[in-house]
């Protein structure tokens, strides 16, 4: 297993932008798909975007789609994710996490999760 801490989280107002990093101990962390889940107060936690161990192939949520990126530096240990264009309906808690299967939005397939960070977008 791999052990992750995000970063980056925090307040800010609607239309802004975010940039939360997720750092990852080891020295196999390019051969996981590292991926990006969200849980809001009262609702499921849902995939937001994965990103497979080149950075070649990337898949995004619906919601997040053309607002959000996803990327990673296997040279060091960092997969970021780039929030644009943020909405009041983008706050949750952001988790990032970590496959051995390919790139997949199943929570289940994801073997090793950070603690998460609060991103709060306000009105």
């Amino acid at each position: 297993q791999v052990q992750l801490v995000e970063s980056g989280g925090g307040l800010v107002q609607a239309g802004g932008s975010l940039r939360l990093s997720c750092l990852a101990s080891g020295r196999t962390f390019n051969r996981y798909v590292m991926g990006w889940f969200r849980q809001a107060p009262g609702k499921e936690r849902e995939f937001v975007a994965a990103i497979n161990w080149s950075g070649g192939s990337t898949y995004y949520a619906d919601s997040v789609k053309g607002r959000f990126t996803i990327s990673r530096d296997n040279a060091k240990n960092t997969a970021v994710l780039q929030m644009n264009s943020l909405k009041p309906e983008d706050t949750a808690v952001y988790y990032c996490a970590a496959s051995d299967y390919g790139l997949s939005g199943r929570a289940s397939l994801y073997k090793s999760w950070g603690q998460g960070t609060q991103v709060t977008v306000s009105s």
